[in-house]
């Protein structure tokens, strides 16, 4: 596997990101290959832990705005990069990703953090692969909130997502920065934009995030049986799991109809409509963090 990692560099001129950068190896069992996974780690390390995951094709930036807020109501976050993207390396080919390894490399990253007592806080394929964690290890879990994700079992693809799917596959061009700020109704900055194209130095560092697409498990895809897997501990999970998805996401729009009545725990929670497009994390982080800081209160009671 060749592996390619983000010259620091790159980060250089990026102003509005103040944390730390953290490092943890994992190991590719296929290839047997080491991959360096970034995260933010920050807040008290004995406190309850809020994991922020990002989708696609973003990084840990993405939380800038939520991580400050959630620390000072006295919980320890973490925000790690996926593999592909961010500060973490990026396997230079398709084929060295799957759905199945990308749930494998964050499982041993959480697991050689030895976290537990964890509020996942995600969106997009950070539900993907954050909620295939919870069904994996429910132990280490004590809430879920989720917003403008899911966690497909089959079934057709959404016309707007088999758009971006077709896209992500065949155009020629593929500006990172850009196609952020289309899924966004607050205009970024070309400061921010210039962000989320920083760990893209060249199309070479683009493979993980062309091929994520081509993942989601609808009809057809090998990866639904192990969805199915992941429902079965879902449709017994009884701690606190609250929706907040937004109300302008052609995406994933009434995407909660799937969770809210069918996951014990979404009973007697405070769901609510958030205010943007599909990266709410720019459009309304205060009302992202308003409702993780609710479900983690709620899950530290259960």
């Amino acid at each position: 596997m060749k592996v390619l990692r983000t010259p620091d560099e790159a980060f250089s001129a990026i102003a509005d990101f103040p944390f730390a950068p953290h490092f943890a190896e994992v190991r590719d069992p296929a290839s047997g290959t080491s991959l360096r996974i970034h995260y933010i780690d920050e807040g008290p390390r004995d406190a309850p832990a809020v994991l922020m995951m990002h989708g696609e094709p973003t990084w840990c930036y993405l939380y800038r705005h939520m991580i400050g807020p959630v620390v000072a109501a006295g919980y320890r976050v973490l925000a790690p990069d996926l593999v592909g993207f961010g500060k973490s390396d990026k396997p230079a080919e398709k084929s060295d990703y799957s759905y199945a390894a990308h749930v494998r490399w964050m499982r041993q990253w959480l697991e050689g953090l030895g976290l537990r007592d964890i509020t996942l806080a995600c969106q997009d394929w950070g539900s993907l692969i954050g909620l295939r964690l919870v069904a994996a290890m429910p132990e280490r879990f004590r809430a879920v909130a989720l917003s403008n994700g899911g966690l497909p079992e089959g079934g057709p693809a959404p016309r707007a997502f088999a758009i971006w799917r077709a896209f992500s596959k065949y155009s020629p061009l593929f500006p990172i920065g850009k196609i952020i700020a289309k899924g966004t109704k607050r205009p970024l900055s070309p400061e921010e934009i210039a962000a989320y194209d920083a760990p893209f130095p060249d199309a070479r560092y683009k493979a993980g995030a062309r091929i994520f697409p081509s993942f989601v498990p609808f009809e057809g895809n090998p990866a639904v049986p192990d969805q199915k897997e992941a429902w079965k501990v879902l449709d017994q999970w009884d701690k606190p799991f609250l929706c907040a998805f937004s109300d302008g996401d052609p995406i994933t729009r009434t995407g909660e109809t799937r969770f809210i009545g069918r996951v014990p725990g979404t009973a007697g929670q405070a769901h609510r409509t958030l205010t943007g497009g599909h990266f709410i994390q720019e459009d309304d982080p205060q009302g992202f963090v308003a409702a993780i800081l609710d479900v983690a209160a709620k899950g530290g009671q259960s």
